[in-house]
């Protein structure tokens, strides 16, 4: 009785199987993204790759807003002294941390991608205004109860400040795709520049 052949193997085929769908990505709530800037910024900051947090931007800006003006005297006077013409100040000065906060991530995408970035302008500057309004929340809650000169206000200022500047970097360079170097120098301006004028100047 003879042995029955070997199956022969299927004949080739040009027709390739479409390759695996990526599993869909989680979506990153806001919460989690402020927070997590905190405790896991390294994860945080590329899950949040390519993504846009325009609310969560707001939000912190008009919390952050918020906050400083709470810490100002001649708002608190204005507020004793009537509450209508407080209220339309306090929208205004809300209006203008917006726009600010705008012009902060719009410079710092230009400059990404004058030094020969590739990213796109909705992540990286929504997540810059997230970073830079999330670094500074300590502070502003601190300068609200303390006088601005204390040791400790000052240690804080500059704890946070160098937090976000790490922060920045790290979001430039995941976002843009450049090297450490380049990324510094992309947020270099605009940190300094909100250190000098925000954190330790005049306004305050």
């Amino acid at each position: 009785m003879s042995a029955s052949p070997p199956p022969h193997a299927p004949p080739p085929t040009l027709v390739q199987p479409p390759p695996p769908e990526p599993a869909p990505r989680r979506r990153l709530w806001w919460h989690r993204l402020i927070f997590g800037l905190w405790y896991r910024p390294v994860e945080i900051l590329d899950e949040a790759r390519d993504r846009s947090a325009w609310g969560a931007a707001v939000l912190l800006s008009l919390v952050s807003g918020a906050i400083g003006m709470l810490s100002v005297d001649a708002f608190r006077q204005q507020w004793s002294a009537g509450g209508v013409l407080a209220l339309k100040v306090a929208g205004l000065a809300e209006a203008g941390v917006l726009v600010a906060s705008l012009a902060l991530g719009s410079v710092t995408h230009a400059i990404a991608r004058t030094l020969g970035g590739s990213g796109r302008f909705a992540p990286t500057a929504s997540l810059f205004i997230v970073l830079f309004w999330v670094t500074d929340l300590p502070r502003l809650a601190i300068v609200a109860w303390l006088p601005t000169d204390t040791t400790f206000v000052q240690a804080a200022t500059y704890a946070t400040w160098g937090f976000g500047y790490v922060l920045a970097v790290l979001l430039i360079r995941g976002q843009h795709h450049l090297p450490t170097l380049k990324s510094a120098a992309a947020v270099s301006v605009q940190m300094l520049a909100a250190l000098a004028l925000l954190k330790l100047g005049p306004v305050r």
